[in-house]
Parts: C-alpha cells; structure tokens; sequence
C-alpha cells in the first residue's frame, strides 16, 4: 500500500461524511451517493488502465467512486463538482490524494472535457440521472478527445443504448450511439445500493468510439432522420418520414427500404443510408 492508498484508507467512511457535511441528497441535482465500496471497486477497475493521461469524473458527491479511482490507480483524476456542500466534503480526500486529484467547482455540461488534462482521456462517472442523455449526446460530439466512457444510467436508458433493431427498447438514443461507439454492459446496481434508493435499477455501461463510425452520415441529418421515424414508431416510414419535409418515397426507395417498414425495422446502416439521401436530396 502506497502513502496515497494509506491516507485514502484512513478516511472516515462515506455515511460519516455525509453526516459531518449535512449531505442530503439533492432531487433537483439529480443525486443520488454510491456508498458500497464494492461497487465503486468494480467500476474503477472495469474502466482499465488509469495510470496514463486523464480520469474525468462528474459529479463525485462524498466521493465514493472517487476514491475507488485513486485506489484503483488514477494518477490525474479531475473529478466536476456543482454542488458547494460536495466540494467542502471532498477538501480531505484532495488533500489524501497528494496531487492526484483535481477538484473543479462547475456544470459538467459547460466543461470542455479536452481542457481537463492530456490524452488519453476516459469519463468513469455515476452520473445525475436527471442530465445523463443530455451529458452523453455531448459527449458523442468529442469522441476525438476521448478513449472510452464507463457511465453509469437508469437501466432503462442504458437498455437503449446498447437495444438491437426489432427490440421495443431500439431507438434514436441507440443508433446514434452505436453508430459511433460499441456499447457493452458491465453490471447492474440494485436501488438499495444507493443512499437515498432510487426507484429504478441502475446499470453501468462502457463506450467505446469505434475508429469510424459505423457508416457514413452526418450527424444532425441522421439526428433528424431518426427522430422522425422514431417520433411517430407505430407508423409506416412511408408516414412517419412526411415530418422531414420531403416526400419520402423517393428517399425509400434509393435506399432500397420498404415503405412499410416501421423505424425499429431498419439497421443503423440503413437509418445512415437515408440520412445520405436526405443530404444528396438537399
């Protein structure tokens, strides 16, 4: 055990922490404190090698996952704080981490992750449920800057991103995704684990950018292309499509896709083949 690990390990335990800050979860912040170190354990280690470039972490509350980090071999970790309670709570395990750990009072979603410190990069965060999607779909824009992403999500959320085409859970949030990252999951985390429990499962989820994206499209006509489809699932595509503000059977029928289909029915090549022809058509 090295000086870090014995100042971490001599840390008071997290429900003394939170009962020395007077550290209620907050709703409106969507908080919701990881406490069993276990966990926090597995998912440090399922995010690899931290010895190299940058750890980001959002939203550390009393620290739990951050630590697991530090313990598991983070040498620059930057965790995002916006709540003034947490940043007072953490102050002894900045100190505990000798230069390790950087803490930043701010809105994860007004960083700019390639600002935190040098490549390679990896977000290994528990994210606020309430800001999860928005965050993710950020962060699909600055793949460039980032090695991986270990997230964790309500269940239901990370089911959609990693859904196959034909499932109920297939969706826009799932061809966006893996159009640009593979999506595996790590493990789930029941209510219980969380202080205050919330109401729903939680799942951790690793994302990795793939070297290219999965076909050619760019981006927000494919964000549009999806969303019409997806907006209105239960219609044929000959329908849903109307809402792009072109006739969408000569679009189909480029692309070779029946007109029948239903959004769920189509593979993220061929949601990219239509956002392509939706660009040529303009």
């Amino acid at each position: 055990m090295d000086d870090v690990q014995a100042a971490i390990a001599a840390l008071p335990p997290l429900r003394d922490v939170l009962a020395a800050n007077d550290l209620a979860a907050k709703k409106q912040l969507g908080q919701n404190f990881l406490l069993d170190l276990n966990l926090t354990g597995r998912i440090a280690r399922s995010a690899g090698d931290l010895s190299q470039g940058t750890t980001i972490e959002i939203g550390p509350g009393p620290g739990g996952l951050t630590r697991a980090l530090l313990l598991a071999g983070a040498t620059n970790l930057v965790a995002i704080e916006r709540d003034r309670r947490c940043i007072a709570a953490l102050q002894p395990l900045v100190e505990a981490a000798a230069g390790r750990l950087t803490l930043i009072e701010a809105d994860a979603l007004e960083i700019d992750i390639a600002s935190l410190g040098p490549g390679p990069r990896r977000i290994v965060a528990n994210l606020p449920y309430n800001i999860a999607t928005v965050l993710l779909m950020g962060w699909l824009d600055r793949l460039d800057d980032l090695e991986s992403m270990i997230l964790m999500f309500q269940k239901e959320v990370g089911d959609r991103l990693r859904a196959k085409p034909g499932s109920d859970a297939f969706g826009r949030l799932s061809v966006i995704t893996q159009w640009l990252c593979t999506a595996s999951a790590v493990f789930d985390i029941p209510p219980r684990a969380f202080t205050p429990p919330p109401k729903v499962v939680s799942t951790v989820i690793r994302l990795d950018p793939r070297p290219q994206p999965l076909a050619p499209a760019v981006k927000p006509i494919l964000e549009r292309v999806t969303a019409a489809a997806f907006g209105q699932r239960r219609k044929m595509l000959r329908q849903s499509l109307k809402t792009l503000g072109l006739d969408p059977l000569p679009l189909l029928s480029a692309t070779g896709i029946d007109p029948t289909w239903r959004a769920e029915q189509l593979t993220i090549e061929q949601f990219c083949a239509l956002a392509e022809a939706v660009r040529q058509s303009g």
